[in-house]
């Protein structure tokens, strides 16, 4: 009889908790053990009252709840133990967690450990925003959270702040509950999401200001107006709410509050080409390990990870040494940030994956040991996916650089 309460326990029952459990399963891992803070799995995709969800792993299109409830159906389907109103409080050195539920605190123990908590929208706190306190400023996950499960609408005529793809949802949760925005602002010169999609708001009818600050709401107890600076002159316009839009960060304080800690580029957990941590008994997958990507993205990256892990549990949890994966500024972060000597012939990851700080030009190179094996040249946008392959010969290196060549 196992000492363990199950061969690997899941922390976050979104599309790469669930996706990762799944294979684990398909891998034959006896007892997976998949826990939730929320009432039921799906994540944030819950409270999403659009589409599309579920055309690459299901072979369909969902809207969000109903992507929600396949999930958790797939996952029953499964075999898979889960558990839902229950918070990971801890991760401890020897790969047990902290967990609270309406019954008790317990701790609970397994052979490995998948993280995939996800990530989240700064909320005003952090973003430094001046002014009163009033009722009405809330992020795109707020607002859909409160529509779809409360039935409350905290505003008809917002402004929306942020220009990332989760913009474009909050304009299309606005209009299709009777919402009105007054106008959309970007402090950047330019849309972070693509085109034709930013489009959308103009096209809407809503004011799309580029290049705009908030620097000032106004409002007691409710919000009744917003000063915003765009080049250089100020401007008051009314309104009943402050949509805050995108600029996502990893929900990893677990991370934070434990030995491992997490990556300044990433704020997400330290992993390896396999998803591992800096405890090997830790895996991480999904939007824990960099903000922000789509949820199918997150489901095919559960599933990699978990096929890694699944190998691993066939090894005792020896990570070995770690080489980091360097980068100049503009690049603000690189996943997987380390990599180790290659453990499993089959690793998650087999690119890169960056992101840059602002809008450059330039020549973006990779290094090994000082050879450039990889470059490419163009305009490289901020918050946008850069995919580059992970040489075969990397994991065995003793440095592993990106560096960037600005172009005028």
């Amino acid at each position: 009889m196992s000492a363990f309460d199950a061969d690997v326990l899941v922390g976050g029952g979104g599309p790469s908790g669930v996706a990762a459990a799944i294979e684990l399963r398909r891998q034959g891992t006896k007892r997976v053990v998949l826990l939730d803070r929320e009432p039921a799995l799906g994540g944030a995709t819950r409270h999403c009252s659009h589409s599309p969800f579920g055309m690459i792993e299901f072979g369909r299109v969902y809207f969000g709840a109903a992507y929600g409830r396949k999930l958790t159906r797939e996952a029953e389907k499964a075999g898979i133990e889960i558990r839902t109103g229950h918070s990971v409080v801890e991760l401890a050195d020897d790969g047990s967690l902290l967990v609270a539920s309406g019954r008790c605190l317990e701790r609970l123990t397994a052979q490995r450990v998948v993280v995939t908590t996800g990530a989240r929208e700064k909320p005003r706190s952090a973003r430094l925003i001046s002014g009163d306190r009033p009722i009405g400023v809330v992020t795109t996950g707020t607002l859909q959270s409160y529509l779809a499960f409360h039935g409350l609408l905290p505003f008809q005529r917002p402004l929306i702040v942020g220009s990332e793809l989760v913009s474009l949802s909050a304009v299309l949760t606005c209009l299709t509950h009777g919402a009105r925005p007054v106008a959309m602002i970007e402090p950047r010169a330019h849309a972070v999401a693509r085109a034709p999609l930013t489009w959308f708001p103009t096209v809407m009818g809503i004011p799309f200001h580029r290049g705009a600050d908030l620097v000032d709401i106004i409002g007691r107890t409710r919000v009744e107006a917003v000063t915003i600076r765009k080049h250089g002159a100020t401007e008051t316009l009314a309104c009943d709410g402050v949509l805050l839009t995108g600029q996502f960060t990893p929900e990893s304080a677990l991370f934070l509050q434990s030995s491992m800690g997490v990556d300044q580029g990433s704020a997400g957990p330290v992993v390896d080409q396999y998803g591992r941590s800096l405890n090997p008994r830790y895996f991480a997958a999904g939007n824990v390990l960099r903000a922000v990507e789509t949820g199918g993205w997150a489901y095919r990256e559960g599933r990699a990870i978990a096929k890694a892990v699944a190998d691993d549990l066939r090894r005792e949890p020896d990570a070995g040494a770690a080489v980091p994966v360097t980068f100049d500024a503009p690049i603000k972060l690189v996943v997987p940030n380390i990599l180790r000597r290659a453990s499993a012939p089959s690793p998650a990851f087999r690119h890169f994956q960056l992101r840059v700080l602002q809008r450059v030009r330039g020549r973006l190179s990779l290094e090994v040991d000082g050879q450039a094996v990889w470059q490419a040249g163009g305009t490289w946008m901020p918050e946008r996916r850069v995919l580059v392959p992970i040489p075969p010969a990397a994991p065995q290196a003793q440095h592993v650089h990106f560096r960037f060549r600005e172009e005028e």
